[in-house]
């Protein structure tokens, strides 16, 4: 089953040898023209010779023809269907298309030399024509094949090149057309051929017609009678020769004309079409690079032009899809640097109002520490009074045993105990207010420090463990509070019991144990009380240590916050001057067109 055949490629391969035939047309017309004017056949051989010319221009056309399909072979089958039009089909199908014309050109030779052998061979064994007409007929056909085999490569060569450019248009790129065809350096041997064929050509017909003429001149005059018959006969010959000859010139340089144009042509289209492609990409058209065919050098010249097509078309598109990614990249940058930028600046504002908040909350600590320096001074002294009460008691203990020896001694002592209990009352209210002020503070720094975040996480721990130790004195004191209303309570019963008299003096002595064991209480709590206060002295100095340090360093987050907004004005003018390069970079691309 055939494959379906591209348009560009129907009947490609007759298309392109069709030129071939042409060639060797006007050859072998050339060659009857010169050989009837220039050979003298014997007489009955007339009919032999042109039956003979005419069979070998025949079989020797076909035998070319034949020849170059087979050349052709890959184009033959993919113009016919039979081979699908792959990549390396078409890509083998150009390397023939580049090859051809060189190859179309040695057919034609090599058939016109077997054909001009051929045909005086098969004239000479003509009876009677001898073997000086096949010689000459040898001759002519050595002196017409390299010019006529030039006639039909410049022939061919126009077809081959734009059967290059329907095999692309098949299915190829011209980076692939470029890599299908050989590269050569031949132009000057080409050349020099060239002007060989047409210059010498012509030159050997031409004076093979004047030695022809002169031999057949001078032959009749030295067979004539006389001066008179010889001068005759010249002027016959020359009256004779002169229509000839002319002819013969005007198709010579006919010839030679047809054959230059065509060179010229050959040189100057591609180099014409270079230009064109040239002139497109200084226009900034790169949208579908051309492979112009060409040979040789020039050749050489149009591959270059692709690949830097191709290149400079694959840079620019590169760079086109560089410009919009840098333009969006610049303006997704430059909004999230402004959303950087306005966030730094709220994170400056917050942060200058954390670092006042600090500070106070610095302020604070070292006030706290001031107090609880105080606290620990009075807790001291009431240390102090506890141990004198506890002394006092005892020796009111021994008062006591000797009430009898007066009750006044007795009143004086317990009014003594009774202003010293006022007195523990006091110290206990003013460390019951401090702890309630230090439990107050303890809970605002904890917030203060559970705002800080991990800065003030260390800061919240102490706040806590300060807070603890304020409920625990305050605890105490109310213990304290409560053993003192036990204690006035008892000296109250104490006064009423002097004023009663010696009968209350057994009374008053178990009173006096209860005092004298309320005391010693009373100095284990205030041994507690000034345990506890030294605690919370030496927690408000690291309160105060700390709560510095995090000043510090919040001074430090509010430098570096300034900086970090600063840095992000910085990064939103710079994403403003890309955001401008890659308009300009998009301006400059913009120019080119490609696919």
């Amino acid at each position: 089953m055939s494959a379906p055949v591209p348009e560009p490629l129907r009947g490609l391969s007759r298309w392109v040898t069709a030129p071939s035939s042409l060639g060797g047309t006007a050859g072998a017309l050339l060659a009857v023209a010169y050989g009837a004017v220039a050979l003298e056949l014997p007489a009955g051989t007339k009919g032999y010779f042109w039956a003979i010319v005419i069979g070998v221009v025949l079989a020797l056309t076909f035998r070319g023809d034949r020849q170059e399909q087979r050349a052709l072979s890959t184009v033959r089958k993919l113009s016919r269907g039979e081979l699908p039009a792959s990549t390396e089909s078409l890509k083998k199908g150009v390397g023939e298309m580049f090859a051809f014309p060189d190859r179309a050109f040695f057919i034609n030779l090599q058939n016109w030399i077997l054909g001009v052998a051929l045909a005086g061979v098969l004239f000479g064994l003509v009876p009677g024509a001898g073997w000086v007409v096949p010689l000459r007929i040898g001759g002519l056909g050595l002196v017409l094949a390299p010019v006529t085999s030039v006639l039909t490569y410049l022939l061919v060569l126009g077809r081959a090149r734009a059967a290059v450019d329907r095999l692309s248009q098949a299915g190829l790129s011209a980076r692939e057309v470029v890599a299908s065809a050989p590269a050569r350096a031949q132009l000057r041997r080409r050349l020099v051929a060239f002007a060989a064929a047409t210059v010498l050509t012509p030159s050997l017909l031409i004076a093979d017609q004047v030695l022809t003429r002169t031999d057949r001149a001078l032959s009749r005059m030295l067979s004539s009678p006389g001066p008179q018959a010889q001068r005759a006969v010249l002027e016959a010959e020359l009256t004779t020769a002169v229509l000839p000859v002319a002819a013969l010139a005007v198709l010579v340089v006919l010839l030679v004309l047809v054959t230059g144009y065509l060179g010229g042509s050959a040189l100057a289209e591609p180099m014409r079409a270079i230009a064109g492609e040239a002139n497109r990409l200084a226009a900034g058209d790169l949208r579908k690079a051309r492979a112009v065919p060409a040979e040789d050098e020039v050749w050489a010249a149009s591959s270059a032009v692709t690949a830097v097509h191709s290149q400079l078309a694959e840079a620019i598109s590169k760079l086109k899809r560089a410009g919009r990614q840098i333009a969006i990249s610049a303006g997704e940058l430059e909004q999230t640097a402004s959303r950087h930028e306005q966030g730094a600046a709220e994170q400056a504002s917050a942060l200058t109002e954390t670092s006042a908040t600090t500070e106070e909350l610095a302020r604070s600590a070292n006030q706290i520490a001031a107090s609880a320096q105080e606290v620990a001074g009075i807790a001291e002294q009431t240390l102090k009074a506890a141990h004198e009460g506890k002394r006092s008691a005892d020796a009111y203990f021994t008062a006591m045993a000797n009430t009898r020896k007066g009750n006044q001694a007795i009143a004086e002592s317990i009014v003594k105990l009774n202003k010293r209990v006022q007195q523990i009352g006091n110290i206990v209210e003013f460390i019951d207010g401090i702890a309630d002020k230090s439990d107050l503070l303890a809970v605002n720094a904890e917030l203060e420090g559970t705002k800080a975040g991990e800065v003030g996480r260390g800061f919240s721990l102490v706040a806590a463990e300060m807070r603890r130790l304020a409920e625990g004195v305050m605890q105490s004191t109310q213990e304290i509070s409560r053993l003192i209303e036990d204690i006035r309570d008892a000296t109250n019963e104490a006064v009423m019991a002097t004023e009663a008299g010696t009968k209350a003096t057994e009374r008053g002595a178990g009173l006096s144990r209860e005092v004298s064991e309320g005391l010693a209480e009373i100095v284990v709590l205030a041994e507690k009380t000034s345990e506890a206060v030294r605690s919370i002295s030496a927690a408000t100095q690291q309160q105060r240590a700390g709560t510095d340090q995090l000043a510090e360093v919040m001074g430090d987050i509010l430098k570096s916050t300034h900086a970090g907004a600063a840095a992000s004005r910085e990064v939103v003018a710079a994403n403003a001057d890309l955001s401008a390069l890659a308009k300009e970079l998009q301006q400059v691309v913009g120019r080119f067109e490609v696919s």
